[in-house]
């Protein structure tokens, strides 16, 4: 199988925000610093106007002082706690990651150099971790790296996890930023990239399907789901080995430069905030 790696929002996503933790500890530490000089220099003025009463017998002076000073030295700064490793945010990222990159793998051990593996494509519905091309049509998959069972309702999604001894501890809804469950995630950029394909002479079916790649994943009640939910790659393989769709070699080489066209104008606009008119598109 081969790959080809259009973006990879999720360790731009890494990179940023443990650039952002450790900037954030630098800056803490700087003031922290600067609260100490400033502390150490009011402790010593203190100190030093201490002795000089004590020196003169002005002995009222002199006790006013010691208790000032003695006032200043508990007002010393705290150091920073720094967080020493990663973030829950960081964390989550890094096992979407891990989870993209384990699917990733197992495809490339069963699926020859027919099929290609298209990584982070984006388009102004949103991204899909990954596109599936090969003989056997086109998959849109969604990697969710879970450690939880999975209830779905329609396209509501929630996520329930236990601990060792089999007891309820945590039910959250599973979501992005926006509110969308994984099936949204999913359907709304492939239908637009359906749709994109289809207007430029490619009706292509884009076959959607999530993996839920954590080993503890499970997938709980399922009641009308909008796409396929499977827990490991093999459902993903399954759903390939029964799909109708043929593509030839031609076809597949004239979707996938439609698909790195119209990622590449959409990347472009996200990077410069702009929203410029689709250039021509490239001939089959």
């Amino acid at each position: 199988m081969l790959t080809v790696e259009l973006s990879n929002h999720p360790a731009d996503m890494l990179d940023d925000a443990t650039r952002r933790r450790e900037a954030a500890g630098k800056r803490a530490l700087a003031c922290y610093e600067d609260e100490l000089i400033q502390y150490r220099a009011r402790v010593q003025t203190v100190r030093v106007k201490r002795d000089r009463a004590r020196t003169e017998h002005r002995w009222g002076v002199w006790l006013r002082l010691v208790v000032a000073a003695w006032t200043e030295k508990r007002r010393a700064p705290r150091r920073p706690v720094l967080v020493a490793g990663s973030t829950d945010a960081e964390e989550i990222l890094k096992a979407g990651i891990a989870g993209e990159e384990l699917v990733a793998v197992e495809l490339g051990r069963a699926l020859d150099d027919d099929w290609t593996l298209l990584h982070g494509y984006r388009n102004r519905r949103g991204e899909i971790d990954h596109l599936l091309l090969g003989p056997r049509g086109l998959f849109a998959i969604e990697v969710k790296n879970l450690n939880a069972t999975v209830h779905i309702d329609g396209d509501r999604w929630q996520a329930d996890k236990y601990d060792n001894y089999g007891n309820l501890v945590e039910q959250r809804p599973v979501a992005d930023r926006k509110g969308r469950s994984p099936s949204m995630q999913l359907n709304e950029p492939a239908d637009a990239l359906e749709r994109f394909l289809r207007e430029r002479g490619q009706p292509v079916t884009v076959q959607r399907v999530v993996i839920l790649a954590h080993s503890r994943s499970r997938l709980g009640q399922s009641r009308h789901p909008t796409v396929p939910v499977g827990t490991s790659t093999g459902y993903l393989l399954s759903l390939v080995g029964d799909s109708a769709d043929q593509l030839d070699a031609r076809q597949r080489a004239g979707v996938q430069r439609l698909i790195r066209h119209d990622h590449d104008f959409h990347d472009k606009n996200r990077a410069t905030g702009s929203h410029g008119r689709r250039p021509p598109t490239p001939r089959r």
